[in-house]
């Protein structure tokens, strides 16, 4: 009676968990509204957050599917983190979920980032915000190397998939090879894979999606594609077609050419972002400060070390460099609201082709969910996007721990509060949000006190 009783009990624990309770829009809206003040840490760090409160916290999405969007992310141009909350967020509630979840993404730090840039303009003083900095640059490290840990234990399961992420590393770190074309032989090298060893293709999800090892998702491995997520090449070219459209009538709506000139630069920016904010930067560089003569380069670097201290992706530079343009071309009539307007296009230009892309080519990519011949380069990707997240756990490190350069004394305090908030994180399961928030206060703390 014993045994029966406790089969009936398990049973109805895996119904329970079988029957998540659905995230309404207001849910998850609040959610989206968090993360976007959060957001710290670049793409890497960024992913990190989204991974381990969507994922394991609120099982809103499984380890499979959220690597899945991913995977696709990572591919296009533009910020990957911002296109992977809008993917999850139209995933889960249409399209109306896909921008508030990648516009509130982007909005705290915008905003943010306009305000930094009003004082950095009528005061240049950022001291407390380096101070944060200070202590926030540590975090990102733990964090970093906490998702590197995490996602290849889940899908780094065969010997090959170890050897593509350490080639996509030693690429990167080492031979400074483009991310694009990392990618791109990753995605070639897991075709190869496919044809030659299918069965490998599929044991990289055998461990996410067996009985007890794997806790049940709202939208699972096996969860059915949503009826408003079902791939239709005329319903895609319609959304390009309305994307441009509005980019258009935006464009002619401007009301004069130093607004315009900026609005056809960052467009071109942004579909030419491929491999993140930091390749990017080169050409935003000297368009803005050599051609246009918007802001000096001193000025730009500045910029860099601000977009370091505020939420959401390290694209929103951008709009740094849009409110300092605004003001040099006086195109209002006060610097404020120059500067306003003119980070305010430039933010809109540089963010609309990502939600068109995810919109318009997320449903074909929810269609290869099972298909081999398109989810084995998908596969070998998610290797190498291990050994990618590694390179910029590096890097972090790098400049965290040698402020000064390799060659010169390393910063034992952030060593210590990097290796703290690591095992927090990983011993202790403490969330990300608390690993930043408390260096954040100890970085302020520290300087203070050093002061």
């Amino acid at each position: 009676m014993n045994m029966g009783a406790n089969e009936e009990n398990n049973k109805g624990e895996i119904k329970k968990e079988l029957t998540l309770a659905p995230v309404s829009l207001g849910e998850a809206t609040k959610f989206w509204l968090k993360l976007g003040f959060i957001s710290f840490g670049g793409p890497a760090g960024q992913i990190a957050i989204m991974r381990q409160e969507l994922v394991e916290r609120r099982r809103w999405i499984s380890e499979k599917r959220f690597l899945h969007a991913l995977n696709y992310c990572m591919l296009l141009p533009g910020p990957e983190a911002q296109q992977l909350a809008t993917y999850i967020g139209w995933l889960m509630h249409r399209k109306l979920g896909g921008f508030i979840a990648g516009g509130l993404f982007v909005l705290p730090g915008a905003l943010l980032m306009m305000a930094l840039a009003w004082a950095y303009v009528n005061f240049g003083n950022t001291s407390f915000m380096q101070s944060l900095l200070w202590g926030i640059k540590p975090a990102v490290v733990a964090i970093v190397a906490f998702a590197v840990y995490r996602i290849a234990s889940k899908s780094l399961n065969h010997v090959l998939w170890w050897v593509i992420a350490i080639s996509a590393f030693v690429a990167i770190a080492v031979f400074k090879i483009g991310f694009p074309w990392v990618v791109l032989g990753a995605a070639i090298a897991g075709w190869l894979v496919g044809k030659l060893h299918p069965d490998w293709i599929a044991g990289g999800h055998a461990s996410t999606s067996s009985g007890a090892a794997h806790t049940r998702a709202l939208i699972d491995d096996d969860t059915p594609t949503p009826s408003h997520a079902m791939f239709s090449l005329p319903r895609s070219l319609l959304l390009v077609a309305v994307f441009v459209t509005v980019a258009l009538l935006v464009y002619l709506a401007l009301p004069n050419t130093a607004l315009k000139s900026m609005a056809q630069f960052f467009t071109q920016a942004a579909l030419v972002t491929f491999g993140g904010a930091y390749a990017v930067l080169p050409y935003v560089t000297q368009a803005s400060v050599e051609k246009f003569q918007w802001l000096t380069t001193a000025q730009m670097i500045d910029g860099l070390a601000l977009g370091e201290t505020t939420p959401g992706p390290l694209i929103l530079i951008l709009t740094f460099v849009g409110y300092l343009a605004g003001v040099k071309e006086a195109v209002a009539a006060s610097p404020l609201a120059s500067g306003i307007f003119a980070a305010s296009v430039v933010t809109f230009y540089t963010f609309l082709p990502s939600f068109m892309m995810i919109f318009a080519g997320a449903p074909f990519i929810e269609s290869t969910r099972k298909s081999l011949k398109l989810q084995a380069p998908l596969t070998g990707i998610t290797a190498a996007v291990v050994g990618v997240i590694a390179s910029l756990a590096v890097f972090f490190a790098q400049h965290t721990f040698w402020p000064t350069g390799l060659a010169g004394a390393i910063d034992w305090f952030e060593v210590a509060l990097a290796s703290a908030a690591f095992i927090a994180l990983v011993k202790f399961k403490r969330g990300v949000i608390e690993a930043i928030a408390v260096c954040a206060v100890i970085g302020v703390i520290a300087k203070f006190i050093a002061s």
